[in-house]
This record gives C-alpha cells, structure tokens and sequence, in this order.
C-alpha cells in the first residue's frame, strides 16, 4: 500500500512510538493516583511529554500544556472558554467541522473571511473587514483540504491590535510548520498528537495563552476535597484517567520531529511538487496547487471532470494507493474553493512517504484516468 491519507491520520510512525507505549503498559499506571513507582514512572512521562511540548512550540511554562483526546476536544476547550452565545466570531473560509459545529451549537454570529484559494491577501483583507465589533476569531494554521497555509502571523497581528482573542488550529501545521505561542499571541492552540507529530490517536493538546474553563469535571489527583475543578492548568481541564499509554507515545513521536522540523517540511514540499507535475499532463483532472509552493505544504487534493470523486478514490484504492474523497469533514473550504457539489480527491504526505512511492502513485494516476 502506498499510504498518502496523513492529513487524516499518520500511518507510518518512528519505531520509538510503539516501544513507548507497549513499555507504558508494562510499567506505568496513572500519575497522581499513588506514590508508588508505576504511578510515579507515570507522572514522570507525563510531565516530560508537557515539556518536550513546550520545547517544539516555545513556551516558557510546560503546566499550559493541557492534554486532550484529540484536536476537536481541545477547540471545543477553546471555544467554549472564548465564545458566548450571540457572540460575532470571525473564522476563515477554510475551518474545519470541529470549529463550525461548536459555533452553531453555541449560536454564534459566525463571519466567514472566505479570501480566495491560495490568496493569503485575500484571507486577510477579509479578517480586517470582518474583525470590528468580533468578540473571537478562529482560524486554521493549513486547510485540511487543499494544504493552503493562512496568513496566521499577520491574522494573529490584527487580533491583537483589536484586543480580540485567537484561537489557531494547528491541526495541519504541528509538526511540519514552526508553531509558536508567544510568536502567535494567540488565547489558544489547538493539536492533534495522531497526524503530523506522529503520536497515536487519542492524543491532542491545548496550548493556554489564557486561563480556560473546563469542559469535564471530575478527580484530577489532587486538591480532593475542593467539590469544584482546581484553578490551576493543567488539572483544571484534565478531568479523570491520563491516556498513559498514547501521551508515552504522544512523547516519543514529539521527540523525533523537533529536531527535523524544516527537514519534514522540504521533504513534503518536494514530494507534493512531484506529485502535481507527474499529474498535471492529464486533461481529465483538475488540480488544487499553488504553483509558488509559497502558500501550500504536503496536502494535494484533485478531482476528475469525469469521475465521481468517491468513484476515484476507490479504483486508487483498488490499486494500492490510500487516499481520502469527499468534503474532507470541512464543507465551509470546499464553499470557499467552489468544489462543494464535487468534493475532491485529497494525497497528503508524510516523513515517510518516498519519491519512488510518489513516482508509482502518479502511474497508477495515469492508469486509472
């Protein structure tokens, strides 16, 4: 199989990520219930994955590192913490369900900064317009559609000028792009630990710029006789039993990316650039690439002017190549890019992806088409 679905969920993982959690299960059980050594290896790993966190995106305190299950439970974190109901919030055009349907849910005024695909003016133009009177806005670091890097630094800018709080979300950009809290201001960051860092699913973070209000209440280890969550981060949002076993792991994937961050960024750059100029001689296929390679890292989506993109996606599939079809959990992006009625046909890389396996994915394209 050759696997380009990573924007999803990363496949291929450094070998030290299964050693971490298969020694997590042998030896740890949870921090902060006991002062025996299983608890106590576990408390440990949990705080250096806090600090190994803190050392990739630069922050000075590693308690505002928060672990969640996933990049969706730490937005709805964020949000929830940031937006009132009939609050005015302005997200990007390229937002991805786990922004929008906590805004529904929360009946916010909801501005969208559509901007045009591949435009970073464009998107930014839109949040300056939008941003007056906003008590919050949101925005994607890298739409998980179309790999288009958002103007984020410059947006982040804004936002401070106007005193209106940021929440980014990282879910495309840790670990491929330099994410930084402090170089952002933003009130919050919000990860997966299972794409670009490398981590197994069932691990996110929340990176705390401001203080946040819990989504669970529950035992946290410590302060047990208080009947309301601790005040402090991280025990504040981390209600019930750590994910031992995945933050191990979550570790060990973050461990192995810091050191090759601009390394994983030239390696998917170079292999998305193969993969549009082996396809791009195909008269039936329409591509999603920006031709700079400025404003776009490691995600190519595509569609046929012929073939049902679910259609595509399986005789792909039928032929060894995993890829991913449809609206890609982000209608607002495809409204944005004008591919809502079709959806698209998305190859996302990874570290692991190899020029050979592009150059045998581009024939299977031509065979296929």
């Amino acid at each position: 199989m050759i696997y380009l679905d990573s924007a999803a969920t990363s496949f291929y993982k450094p070998q030290s990520v299964s050693r971490a959690m298969r020694c997590a299960l042998a030896e740890m059980t949870s921090p902060g219930r006991g002062g025996h050594p299983a608890a106590m290896r576990a408390a440990d790993t949990v705080y250096e994955c806090r600090e190994a966190a803190a050392a990739l995106f630069v922050m000075s305190d590693p308690t505002r590192v928060v672990f969640t299950m996933n990049a969706t439970h730490a937005l709805n974190l964020a949000i929830r913490t940031c937006v009132r109901p009939g609050d005015a919030v302005v997200v990007s055009g390229y937002e991805h369900n786990s922004v929008t349907r906590p805004l529904h849910a929360l009946g916010a005024e909801v501005r969208v900064a559509a901007g045009r695909l591949f435009s970073p003016e464009a998107v930014l133009e839109d949040f300056e317009r939008l941003l007056p009177g906003a008590k919050c806005a949101v925005c994607t670091h890298v739409s998980n559609v179309f790999g288009f890097v958002l103007p984020v630094e410059e947006i982040a800018a804004l936002c401070a000028a106007q005193g209106v709080p940021l929440i980014v979300d990282a879910s495309q950009s840790a670990g491929v792009l330099d994410v930084r809290l402090s170089a952002l201001r933003a009130a919050f960051i919000a990860m997966p630990g299972h794409k670009s860092l490398l981590g197994p699913q069932g691990t996110g973070l929340l990176l705390c710029g401001m203080d946040a209000e819990p989504l669970l209440y529950g035992g946290t280890g410590s302060q047990s006789a208080l009947q309301t969550m601790p005040e402090e981060l991280p025990e504040r949002l981390e209600a019930g039993t750590h994910n031992v076993p995945g933050i191990a792991g979550l570790q060990a994937g973050l461990r192995y990316v810091s050191p090759r961050l601009a390394d994983i960024r030239a390696q998917e750059t170079r292999l998305l650039r193969q993969l549009a100029e082996g396809a791009r001689d195909l008269p039936d296929l329409e591509l999603f690439y920006d031709e700079s390679a400025r404003s776009q890292v490691g995600v190519l989506s595509m569609r046929s002017r012929t073939l049902d993109s679910e259609a595509f996606a399986e005789r792909l599939a039928e032929h060894g190549v995993a890829v991913r079809a449809g609206l890609h959990c982000a209608p607002l992006g495809h409204r944005s890019a004008g591919t809502i009625e079709t959806g698209t046909v998305r190859f996302s890389m990874s570290p692991f992806n190899t020029e050979q396996e592009i150059t045998e994915a581009i024939r299977i394209l031509h065979r296929v088409l």
